[in-house]
């Protein structure tokens, strides 16, 4: 006889298309870092429509952290295990094409937060009816694409249980990685995936007439020697044994093809 399936196979089927929609919902309506309103609104009409304890307007306004007791007094004395979703989107223009693109130019889920937030939502869907030998903490954060929404939710004490429900013990921050094969779940203990700096330089010098560069000082050409520079900075600077990625990604310099400007900049991030 086959198998008899987990008690959580039903509830996970009966969630999955709720969990689809609201991702969708999620896609087409994209909002960057701390300014992800509508999409607080959202996360706060699930989970009070689910019974779930949650507060809102955290970590600048956008943040929510909601909370499943564990199903026993023995369970509700232990720490909690948080589990974590990003929320913002990216200053990116979709063009995908798919019905449910992004609806707000120059906005787009281009790294998956509106699926994290659509999961996060179905595993508290699912949990609230499973039994919990522990505490669970939901944590919905700001602000992750360089925004900084994590570390103020922490100084606002989401770690030490001051917002909602005991100290949390482990965090499991949900990304997806597509270069896993579907149903696979990567993880490790301690941290994982990478921290990154921004570095931004700007270069002036002095504008001038292309014909005559020799009465300039062309801040484009230092801009450009610095950038194949910082290169060195990972492939001679650093043992290739440590993961070390710089990056530029941003390079702004001139308005016009016949006039060398005064100035030039350029934006890098450093991950490690």
């Amino acid at each position: 006889p086959s198998p008899k399936p987990p008690p959580h196979a039903a509830l996970i089927a009966r969630a999955l298309p709720v969990v689809v929609a609201l991702r969708h919902d999620l896609h087409a309506h994209p909002e960057i870092a701390y300014q992800e309103h509508r999409t607080s609104k959202l996360i706060t009409r699930e989970l009070t429509a689910l019974g779930i304890a949650h507060v809102s307007g955290l970590a600048g306004g956008t943040g929510v952290v909601a909370h499943l007791p564990a199903s026993t007094d023995a369970g509700n004395a232990l720490p909690a295990v948080g589990l974590r979703a990003d929320i913002d989107a990216l200053p990116i223009a979709e063009q995908t094409g798919l019905p449910y693109a992004s609806t707000t130019p120059g906005r787009m889920h281009a790294c998956g937060h509106d699926g994290h937030t659509a999961i996060l939502l179905g595993v508290a869907r699912v949990l609230k009816d499973l039994p919990r030998p522990r505490p669970v903490t939901l944590v919905f954060q700001p602000a992750e694409e360089g925004g900084g929404g994590g570390e103020r939710l922490c100084n606002e004490g989401l770690l030490d249980g001051a917002i909602i429900g005991p100290r949390i013990e482990k965090m499991f921050g949900l990304h997806g990685w597509p270069d896993l094969p579907v149903g696979t779940i990567g993880t490790r203990a301690g941290p994982l995936l990478a921290g990154t700096d921004e570095l931004r330089a700007t270069f002036v010098g002095v504008g001038s007439l292309a014909a005559y560069p020799h009465h300039g000082r062309d801040p484009i050409l230092a801009m450009s020697q610095c950038i194949v520079a910082l290169q060195t900075l990972v492939s001679r600077g650093v043992s290739p044994t440590d993961s070390v990625v710089r990056s530029v990604c941003i390079v702004k310099g001139g308005s016009a093809s016949n006039v060398i400007p005064d100035s030039a900049t350029f934006t890098a991030t450093l991950r490690c």
